[in-house]
């Protein structure tokens, strides 16, 4: 079992910068799948990028990619989300998520989720 506790949301202007964290408690890290997903007001949860448990392959959602970087560390026992050239829409609870199966990478199911943490991009 893994405990996710997400940081780093916050306020930013339409083009900047945020980087959300993800820290992971448990010995079982490393062979975890790990996700982010988020939800806006008035909609339904989305997964936006998903890594590997080493690493080695990840994926995005069409809407984020080339903006966004999901990265992990498994030494550390974290998952990262770089977001860059941010946008309105992007507002929205952001939700770290992790799976001890490879399979969720594929279906987007996840058994473990975090608090989530507030992004508001303004105009």
């Amino acid at each position: 079992q893994v405990q996710l506790v997400e940081s780093g949301g916050g306020w930013v202007q339409a083009g900047g910068s945020l980087r959300l964290s993800c820290e992971a408690s448990g010995r079982t890290f490393s062979s975890y799948t790990m996700a982010w997903f988020r939800q806006a007001p008035g909609k339904e949860r989305e997964i936006v990028a998903a890594i590997t448990a080493s690493g080695g392959s990840t994926t995005y959602a069409a809407s984020v990619k080339g903006r966004f970087t999901i990265s992990r560390d498994n030494a550390k026992n974290t998952v990262a989300l770089q977001m860059n050239s941010l946008k309105p829409e992007d507002t929205a609870v952001y939700y770290c998520a992790g799976d001890p199966t490879r399979w969720a990478y594929y279906s987007g199911r996840y058994e473990y989720w975090g608090q989530g943490t507030q992004v508001t991009v303004s105009p």
